[in-house]
């Protein structure tokens, strides 16, 4: 009778360890932890599993197009016209999604920027100004679900402003996975660093 108990609890630890490891391997951050992992090992289609780079791509520049006097500052030199941003827009989604394939492939900012002539903005050169050098990523703030539908907040270290911003990362439940689609607060974001940008090159610092 005391062994058949014994395995009853063993059997009940076991199926009650699978079912959390099962949750856990089905929530939002586990795919945000598949996709970073996918880029420390430069696998471009594990990566393209859990990040719909097209319309991440898409939606940044969408951001970035709205949001043209906050770049002027952030990327002096660059073309920042919303204008021609706007026309420009095709041209710049191209290249932001070449820009995220060899950043995965290659691990460098440096090697992923293609030469660009007409089009004088880098997506990762810009991020690279928005979260700062010495960036760190601090953990999730928060993940609110919604059906299909997920926001998580995930916070870094501003090291340039000392301060943190949280990107707003929205994801797409695909069954056994989820899948991020856009950065939501890109423009909030692009906005407070230029801001925050300006006082800094007003006082001096």
């Amino acid at each position: 009778m005391k062994k058949l108990l014994i395995l009853i609890v063993l059997v009940a630890v076991a199926v009650g360890g699978y079912l959390y490891f099962y949750h856990v391997r089905t929530t939002p951050e586990y795919s945000l932890m598949q996709a970073y992992k996918a880029l420390d090992d430069h696998d471009v289609a594990a990566f393209e599993q859990y990040v719909d780079v097209n319309s991440v791509t898409n939606n940044l520049v969408n951001d970035v197009t709205q949001n043209s006097s906050a770049l002027g500052l952030l990327n002096p030199g660059g073309l920042a016209m919303k204008g021609a941003l706007s026309l420009l827009k095709p041209q710049l989604v191209q290249a932001a999604r070449k820009e995220v394939q060899r950043y995965v492939e290659t691990g460098s900012a440096e090697a992923a920027a293609a030469p660009r002539r007409l089009v004088n903005v880098s997506i990762l050169g810009l991020a690279g100004k928005v979260v700062g050098e010495g960036s760190r990523f601090k953990g999730v703030q928060y993940t609110r679900q919604e059906g299909e539908q997920a926001l998580v907040g995930l916070e870094f270290t501003q090291p340039r402003y000392d301060t943190t911003l949280v990107l707003e990362v929205k994801m797409r439940n695909q069954g056994d996975h989820w899948q991020a689609t856009e950065i939501t607060n890109t423009g909030a974001i692009l906005q407070h660093v230029a801001r925050m940008e300006k006082r800094r090159l007003v006082g001096g610092r």
